[in-house]
């Protein structure tokens, strides 16, 4: 086949064939543009069929870009599941650095097939490839195994891990674990059972807290309740016979967005049919992929998860009695949300915060560090299948990884700014981005927006009457749904799935599509594509925008809709009462409960860091003295803690684990009682005045390296110095005061470049 011959033609370039026809030229040029196109498109759709039908008829299917080896096969487990681990090999030219932490990436399993974490080569795997970590993946099979749970997955995925850790015995961390969507909530509920198996989370497009949104957005919160509970959950299951079949999850996707599902996608390859194929198949592939949960399965989320809400408030149990708790946690968690995801809004990513914690003091406290960070316009799906994404967010959480491990217990936004001519120490940073995590406040959460009391009474109105209806239908109709549905009806019904029907009726498979082939190579042969400034195809543009207003126009109504009807329903005292709901309720339904063990066993621990004031050396007192010096900035730059691994490479390298451990101890002590903290650090230091001046001399390296000092900073560091006895004022240690700064000394450091 010639290649040049399926090019289309340069902009403002003329058919000469086109000439004879005057002023129908363009009409006619159009006209054999858009036949071409079509025959193409359909061409596209039959591969798109025959693909479906490859796909499924793999072993274990996945869309990997990469090769795998397996370690583990969970199917071979005591408690047998359809999930397995495999080792991620590195293409030719990647290096793997041994020492560093492994990272291992779970893909959702909710209605689509596993591998969009390793989808292409600007991916989450491999940004951690090319940070040079080593790379695992949890995958799964099409179906489950008979009679595995939610709890068998965490058990088998708790294997995994511990394999993980095993193989890389001289790594400087525990592995970084990435959970995507659905996987995000299955890992953070193993980390609050097992967290000594986990590094740092990454929970990427992941919901926690399912009742939350705002007004006139996020129209998926109300499904539940407008469908009346998970009866309908326990219905399709019964109709599969015992199976929930994960193309009902993907339609729930595609209803969200009808003119993406109905027109865009199809006009966009329609459009651009010379260059647009090759992207669209490769996602189809994921997209069709659709597998299945076993009805046990299926019916924890929507009962427990998303009708019910008890993940974040600590109403969930294992088999042997563990709550759940998401506080007890003790790794680094990032999440990572968008404004512009209709599936997973920062809300529902972010409100289990508010429903755990009271304020920041109660999230040092339980030990944890959570960083969050915001895209303003990606979909759910971009968060992790956009190339950008992968090169700019999860490339940085990755080159970042042992930043985000070290710091300090507390809240932080990560700020990612571009790298430009000004930037300071540009070395310091990998990539095109340098990342800051700031210190913020439940109140910046509260910012997002949130249901009021009302809200949580109407949705917890909901889970009752979800219960209600779930045990009629057990009750009455189930027997009588298992009675008449058997194997074969349901493995028809699921092949007659709509979503099913659209790739098998344009696959080799219906005899109708076999002159498609031959008429797509004719076509390639000899395309004609119309040229750019053809005015009938500003007119397609034109017509195309109008009908996606309209299929816009219809969701707007629809959601609005919606989200009155449950309001208007579930906000009826009369309902509330009926089912068990204080109609006049002024306390929040799904907040966790404060254990009275925390309190107590919170008094020893700030009882045993008072004493460990005096204790320590060097390292101790260095390391005290730089977070006291740049405690204001209540941030931290990627390139200051670049200048500190250094620093700890050419004394000795400090394994990251005992690094992060010295961290946040000292870090601890100065919140706990900060006078008596800074007032011990030169007992800390050797007497020579040597030593001291270079260890100021180094906090003020590590500190310049986002870039100038400001007042406050060179104030601080002028206090340790004279501190330290170098300079001519003695320190004064009974007068030594810890004030904040002042808003006039915050707009003066804010006016300085960091």
């Amino acid at each position: 086949m010639n290649k040049s011959a399926n090019l289309p033609p340069k902009q403002g370039e003329s058919f000469p064939a086109m000439s004879m026809f005057g002023l129908f030229a363009p009409a006619m040029e159009y006209m054999v543009d858009a036949a071409q196109r079509t025959v193409l498109f359909w061409d596209t759709m039959r591969q798109r069929g025959n693909q479906y039908r490859e796909h499924l008829a793999e072993t274990a299917p996945h869309v990997l870009e990469y090769e795998v080896e397996l370690i583990i096969d969970g199917r071979t487990l005591n408690r047998p599941v359809n999930y397995g681990l495999v080792r991620v090999i590195p293409p030719k030219g990647v290096e793997i650095d041994a020492q560093r932490r492994p990272f291992v990436i779970v893909d959702p399993r909710a209605g689509h097939g596993p591998g969009i974490g390793g989808f292409k080569a600007d991916s989450e795997i491999g940004v951690a490839f090319k940070a040079g970590h080593p790379c695992y993946f949890i995958g799964f099979l099409p179906d489950p195994t008979p009679g595995q749970t939610i709890e068998d997955i965490g058990r088998a995925e708790a294997i995994f891990l511990e394999k993980v850790i095993a193989l890389h015995p001289d790594a400087d961390g525990k592995p970084c674990v990435i959970g995507n969507c659905q996987a995000g909530w299955a890992v953070m509920m193993l980390a609050a059972v097992r967290p000594e198996l986990f590094g740092p989370l990454i929970v990427a497009g992941s919901p926690l807290s399912y009742w939350a949104g705002v007004r006139g957005k996020n129209p998926m919160r109300y499904s539940g309740g407008l469908l009346g509970g998970s009866w309908l959950t326990a219905l399709t299951s019964d109709l599969g016979n015992g199976k929930f079949d994960g193309a009902w999850l993907v339609q729930n996707f595609e209803n969200q967005n009808p003119a993406n599902t109905l027109w865009t996608k199809q006009y966009n390859l329609y459009s651009k049919i010379d260059t647009e194929a090759p992207r669209y198949l490769g996602f189809e592939r994921w997209w069709g992929g659709h597998v299945n949960l076993n009805a046990e399965e299926i019916q924890f989320i929507v009962d427990e998860l998303f009708i019910g809400n008890n993940l974040a408030a600590g109403k969930i149990q294992t088999s042997g009695g563990t709550t759940i708790d998401l506080r007890n946690i003790r790794s680094p968690i990032v999440v990572f949300c968008s404004k512009g995801d209709n599936i997973t809004p920062p809300q529902q990513a972010l409100g289990w915060i508010l429903d755990l914690y009271d304020n920041v003091d109660e999230i040092r406290s339980c030990g944890q560090t959570i960083v969050y960070t915001i895209h303003e316009t990606v979909g759910h799906l971009g968060i992790f299948v956009s190339g950008g994404v992968a090169k700019k967010e999860h490339g940085e959480f990755s080159s970042n990884i042992d930043l985000i491990d070290t710091l300090p217990p507390g809240l932080y936004e990560a700020m990612l700014e571009n790298k430009t001519e000004d930037t300071a120490n540009p070395d310091l940073a990998t990539g095109k981005w340098v990342m800051r995590c700031e210190a913020r406040t439940l109140d910046d959460i509260r910012a997002l927006g949130g249901n009021d009391l009302a809200d949580e009474r109407r949705f917890a109105t909901a889970a009752r009457v979800s219960e209600i209806n779930l045990a009629l239908y057990r009750t009455f109709a189930q027997p009588v749904v298992r009675a008449l549905v058997g194997s074969p009806a349901a493995q028809w019904m699921q092949q007659l799935h709509p979503l099913r029907l659209q790739y098998e009726l344009f696959s080799n498979a219906n005899p109708m599509m076999a002159p498609v082939a031959g008429m797509a190579d004719q076509v390639r042969n000899n395309r004609q594509a119309v040229s750019a400034d053809n005015p009938l195809i500003a007119l397609q543009e034109i017509a195309s925008d109008q009908i996606v207003a309209s299929l816009d126009a219809w969701r707007q109504f629809s959601e609005a809709f919606a989200e009155r009807a449950f309001l208007n329903i579930y906000g009826s005292p009369m309902l509330q009462a009926a089912v068990g709901i204080d109609p006049a309720g002024t306390r929040p339904l799904q907040r966790a409960s404060k254990n009275p063990l925390h309190h107590e066993l919170l008094q020893k621990r700030i009882a045993e860091l008072k004493s460990r004031i005096p204790v320590g050396g060097l390292r101790e007192a260095v390391v005290r003295a730089l977070l006291y010096v740049g405690m204001n900035r209540a941030a931290v730059d990627e390139r200051g803690f670049e200048m500190v691994r250094r620093i700890r490479r050419s004394h000795g390298d400090m394994p990251l684990s005992e690094f992060k451990a010295l961290v946040r101890e000292q870090y601890l002590l100065l919140l706990i009682d900060p006078q008596a903290a800074i007032a011990a650090i030169p007992s800390l230091l050797p007497p020579d005045a040597d030593t001291r001046h270079e260890t100021v001399e180094l906090i003020k390296q590590v500190l310049s390296a986002s870039g100038e000092l400001s007042t406050t900073d060179k104030e601080r560091l002028q206090q340790l110095s004279r501190l330290l006895s170098l300079e001519e004022e003695p320190p004064n240690i009974r007068n030594l005061t810890i004030v904040p700064p002042t808003p006039r000394q915050k707009l003066r450091d804010r006016a300085q470049p960091r």
